[in-house]
């Protein structure tokens, strides 16, 4: 990480939903599956932050306040399992600070808190379309699953 910009992850807050809503911006407009929607994103990250229970997200932050990456997690029962789980989503760092170790140090934060909620496995989505993401979750270690996704809009 480059010293010049010393960077704290943290738990996001009520405060940062705005800088939130860009960052996930940046991450739709890549995404076929999803389109920026400022007021259903708002109501979603207000949803995590207020449940710390159940979800969190961790934000890497710099020493002026500047919101410059996010991840979520949510936990989930898993049978197979027989524990928590976790689904980790909405994995983005601004442009201008990536390649610096920030994604591993906010994947790091959030499943540190999955493992402190009793969770035994992770998993997230990824674009098939997003080649580099795809190559960057390999380099971590996460592997390759034979479960296909379908969705089910419910409104």
């Amino acid at each position: 990480m480059n010293s010049a910009y010393p960077i704290h992850i943290c738990d996001a807050n009520i405060e940062d939903i705005p800088a939130l809503v860009g960052l996930l911006n940046m991450l739709f407009s890549i995404e076929q599956d999803f389109s920026p929607n400022k007021l259903r994103q708002e109501a979603g990250l207000r949803l995590i932050i207020e449940n710390p229970h159940q979800a969190i997200i961790k934000v890497a932050r710099t020493q002026g306040g500047l919101v410059i990456g996010m991840v979520s997690a949510q936990l989930v029962i898993s049978t197979s399992q027989g524990s928590n789980s976790a689904w980790v989503e909405d994995m983005v760092v601004s442009e201008q600070y990536r390649a610096q170790g920030l994604g591993r140090q906010l994947l790091d934060a959030a499943l540190q808190w999955a493992k402190d909620k009793g969770a035994t496995r992770a998993q997230l989505l990824v674009d098939l379309d997003n080649e580099p993401a795809i190559g960057y979750y390999e380099h971590l270690g996460w592997k390759t699953s034979r479960m296909g996704v379908r969705r089910l809009l419910l409104e």
